[in-house]
């Protein structure tokens, strides 16, 4: 009896310690964070003789991660990926590669930097974004393109503009 008493006290401490933070994350919930980009995350953006070679292709890719929805609209974006790196390339192998990658790695549920919906606080998961956060993620983007007007692929020394690439 005594065992069982001290059970439920120790649930009763731990509630009462975690409801300010369950109550915050509950609050910012649907406050977008600003968008970030790093091209390929934990891959390469491109060769060695065209170091941006596809990292256009995987900054759209983070776009559409940054701001998540449904699981849908996630493998729409991991196939977008997979048929531009295909154009850029020609490389199929490379293109399922880079395809099967964010398949498994970008689940929601990894709390990590690059995982679906990684502009939103850690839980969301797979949500179709409501009218104010599709407003939201205009916003926060219209100030990153202001910021870096060539994104972040454009501002790679190293990489080659699409002309001298001869992609469209």
């Amino acid at each position: 009896m005594k065992r069982m008493f001290n059970r439920h006290i120790l649930y009763l401490i731990v509630l009462v310690l975690l409801s300010p933070a369950m109550a915050t994350s509950a609050a910012s919930a649907s406050v977008l964070h600003d968008f970030k980009s790093d091209g390929c995350s934990l891959f390469p953006d491109g060769n060695l003789e065209h170091r941006g070679l596809w990292c256009d292709c995987c900054f759209a890719h983070d776009i559409a991660y940054w701001q998540g929805g449904t699981q849908e609209e996630r493998k729409q974006a991991d196939e977008t990926l997979r048929d531009c790196v295909l154009d850029r390339t020609h490389n199929k192998a490379l293109a399922v590669l880079m395809y099967d990658g964010v398949r498994t790695g970008g689940h929601p549920v990894f709390p990590t930097w690059y995982r679906w919906a990684y502009g939103w606080s850690y839980g969301r998961g797979y949500k179709a974004l409501t009218e104010d956060e599709q407003r939201q993620s205009r916003e926060k983007l219209d100030e990153y393109f202001k910021k870096y007007p060539a994104g972040y692929c454009g501002d790679r020394s190293d990489k080659k503009t699409t002309d001298e690439r001869g992609l469209p």
